[in-house]
């Protein structure tokens, strides 16, 4: 029975309670935060401004470089062919091994049959070919390696003959890509960690004030201050002005309970006195009664301005649903004008305050009683159920009345709104449904209104699951 009684809630309003705790912090997580735009923004920054100075050092120092080695590699060629030219048989022997052995350079031969790859293995290398061709002839060949020996060689003439010069590639050779890929992945790994601290350190702030908006937002005051001696001047005057708006709010807050408290607790005593002088003097009994049954609605609106006055600090407890029901329902069942129908798990437990909770009913009761009646027979028929999902106890309380218009359902719980145009016969406050959802929110709940399917207001709660007693 409960499951049915509950199918159309969880089919109707799912989002709208199910998540109703966490919908503030859902609307946070909801798209990329602050952080994570100010980080990202941060980090495109930084990669921007790395792969733009690695653009810069291959205009301005890559080019040259090549040029340089060209000039070296070129000034290493003549300078050998001028050795070789002006030595003798003997003593050229003697310089080819010198060479060879102090400055590791290797003249040889070149024969027809020779194999070789071209210098031109990346943009740099084939700038130090073509600078090389340049300065030393058009019979200049580089090459990377010859008959599978790698080096770096460079083909020249003497005399008509044709001869290799072989040198080590890595004194002339800029960084290898193996070394630029590590320093870029380096480099971006810092300026990514660099983005994540500054982001953090200029978010954090933001966050504190933030949450402290939240706990303002909830009635909170307390533990909403700020830090008010932080080092950035702009900062700690928010943080200030902050501290003093909350201070002004919770003494306007307070200043609001003691004025409606007062004003209400004032009021009793005129009012005992018109109930004494109306019960004295007027001879009408029908009359009598109207003014009676006034006083009697005037009272009941003062107790209502009392509740709502009440201060925003519950105590939590783990409370018997049951018990509570049945207390509100209690004196309600002799009444000719409503039925009520009670389905609820068995031993369901929540965290609330019984008193406040028993409030919570009563009123839900009232206005179901009131406003919900059959147009067909004139009797409220409320249903009143109750069940456990995972740590959470939903309720549900439903008249078979008129229901209301969609668009006054957000207004319902508003403070001092009357929905006279849909749900007649409104002779109170406006105060029943606020003090609701104010008390339910309190409690770390959330309350939510929707018209059933079938006709009629339902009303549900959704209160933390309590632990057994």
């Amino acid at each position: 029975m409960a499951e049915t009684q509950f199918s159309e809630f969880e089919n109707s309003v799912p989002h709208a309670l199910e998540n109703s705790v966490e919908a503030e912090a859902s609307q946070g997580d909801s798209g990329l935060n602050l952080f994570w735009r100010t980080f990202f923004l941060l980090a495109l920054l930084l990669l921007g401004s790395i792969l733009a100075w690695l653009q810069t050092l291959r205009a301005l120092e890559f080019e040259p470089r090549a040029i340089q080695t060209a000039q070296q590699l070129a000034s290493l060629v003549n300078l050998s062919r001028a050795a070789l030219v002006h030595a003798d048989a003997i003593a050229r022997v003697s310089l080819l091994k010198t060479m060879s052995d102090e400055e590791g350079l290797h003249i040889v031969p070149r024969e027809p049959s020779d194999q070789f790859t071209p210098f031109n293995s990346d943009t740099t290398n084939r700038q130090i070919a073509l600078e090389l061709t340049t300065r030393l002839g058009p019979g200049t060949v580089v090459a990377s390696s010859v008959n599978a020996q790698p080096g770096l060689w460079i083909g020249f003439v003497i005399d008509g003959d044709n001869y290799w010069l072989l040198t080590d590639q890595e004194r002339f050779s800029p960084a290898s890509k193996q070394t630029w890929i590590i320093w870029l992945v380096v480099a971006g790994a810092l300026s990514l960690a660099g983005a994540a601290l500054i982001a953090r350190l200029i978010n954090r702030p933001l966050k504190e004030l933030s949450f402290a908006a939240s706990r303002v937002r909830e009635g909170n005051f307390a533990a909403s201050r700020l830090n008010e001696s932080v080092q950035t001047n702009e900062i700690r005057e928010v943080n200030i002005g902050f501290n003093r708006m909350a201070q002004r709010l919770a003494k306007v807050e307070q200043d609001r309970a003691v004025m409606l408290a007062g004003i209400s607790h004032d009021l009793r005593t005129p009012l005992a006195r018109l109930r004494l002088e109306t019960e004295m003097s007027v001879a009408d009994l029908d009359a009598r009664a109207h003014m009676a049954a006034d006083i009697a609605q005037v009272d009941a609106i003062i107790d209502k301005f009392l509740d709502y006055a009440r201060p925003d600090k519950v105590k939590l407890n783990v409370v018997i649903l049951a018990d509570v029901v049945d207390a509100c329902i209690y004196s309600l069942k002799d009444r000719d004008d409503v039925r009520i129908h009670v389905d609820l798990e068995d031993d369901l437990l929540v965290q609330a305050d019984e008193v406040e909770l028993g409030r919570i009913v009563s009123n839900l009761l009232e206005n179901a009683r009131r406003y919900g009646k059959s147009p067909h027979t004139g009797v409220a028929i409320i249903d009143i159920a109750a069940i456990a999902r995972d740590e959470w106890v939903l309720i549900k309380i439903r008249d078979h009345g008129m229901g209301v218009a969609e668009a006054q359902l957000a207004n319902l719980t508003q403070p001092f709104y009357r929905g006279e145009a849909a749900r007649t016969a409104a002779n109170g406050a406006g105060l029943g449904l606020a003090i609701v959802d104010k008390t339910v929110r309190r409690m770390g709940g959330a309350f939510v209104l929707a018209n059933s399917k079938s006709g009629g207001l339902s009303a549900h709660i959704k209160l933390r699951r309590g632990s057994h007693l």
